[in-house]
């Protein structure tokens, strides 16, 4: 068994950190959020990336719809030990200090149970089309607020695609791509006009997947202004973008390439 290095953030790292991104955090648009490169000491992912479970290895949670199509991991009994310890530290006090200092949000909790987050993959083909998230903890009925978003990928090259979409509130424009590369957080303020998501199929090699890190942030309670009625994940379309469409790209997935072949050449003539 690989060694664990044992890591914890320390706040003369990270507040510092914090006070010199809360500008651009705060007026950030489409909607508040920040990109933050090379976050973590290397050697810390290193262990995480080997024991990173294949879809294989574990009981991930399978989403196959015209929505999404991924892989989810909450269990940390399921987890490995250098992974498990990054999850504790994510939900430790520092770096909630840090959430806070960052985003001007007080009072944050942690999501003991990952609900939602954890890891997810992502394989060749998949995708997870626009959204807003779900906006309360079903088990803890806290309010969520922020997303973290820590990418795993090694050496991802552009053509690989998975890029994190934000959209504008009307859903007129992509105002951001973001590459899911190595060693990337991102961290956004969940409200109803985050629309975001990876919506166009993975074209990485086949040997290759879109792993991340997910985790999710409260409050009991949020601004008058942010307050709307409970709801889960919410899908949005993108101009030119229907629902059958999206079955469309589905039923591609699961067709021998002959017949894709065919059809189109039958739908040219």
């Amino acid at each position: 068994m690989q060694e664990v290095r044992t890591f914890t953030f320390r706040r003369d790292d990270l507040l510092p950190l914090a006070d010199k991104l809360h500008e651009q955090f705060v007026t950030a648009q489409p909607f508040r959020h920040v990109v933050i490169d090379d976050f973590l000491p290397p050697e810390v992912l290193e262990p995480v990336l080997a024991e990173f479970p294949e879809p294989r290895d574990a009981q991930w949670q399978s989403f196959d719809t015209s929505q999404e199509v991924k892989l989810a991991l909450a269990d940390t009994e399921r987890m490995g030990p250098a992974t498990r310890e990054l999850l504790a530290e994510f939900n430790g006090q520092v770096f909630v200090d840090f959430l806070e200092r960052i985003s001007g949000i007080e009072h944050l909790v942690p999501d003991p149970h990952f609900d939602g987050g954890g890891l997810h993959q992502i394989r060749p083909g998949g995708f997870l089309k626009v959204h807003v998230d779900f906006n309360r903890h079903r088990r803890l009925g806290l309010d969520r607020r922020l997303n973290g978003l820590l990418y795993l990928n090694k050496d991802w090259e552009e053509s690989y695609g998975g890029h994190l979409q934000l959209w504008n509130q009307d859903m007129s424009e992509c105002a951001h791509k973001i590459l899911p590369v190595f060693n990337r957080f991102v961290l956004f303020a969940t409200t109803d006009d985050a629309n975001h998501g990876h919506p166009d199929p993975l074209t990485c090699p086949d040997d290759r997947a879109r792993r991340s890190m997910a985790l999710y942030y409260y409050t009991n309670g949020r601004p008058a202004e942010e307050v709307h009625d409970e709801h889960t994940t919410v899908f949005k379309q993108r101009p030119g973008e229907t629902w059958q469409s999206n079955l469309r790209q589905i039923a591609k997935r699961w067709t021998p390439p002959a017949l894709v072949d065919l059809a189109g050449r039958i739908g040219n003539k």
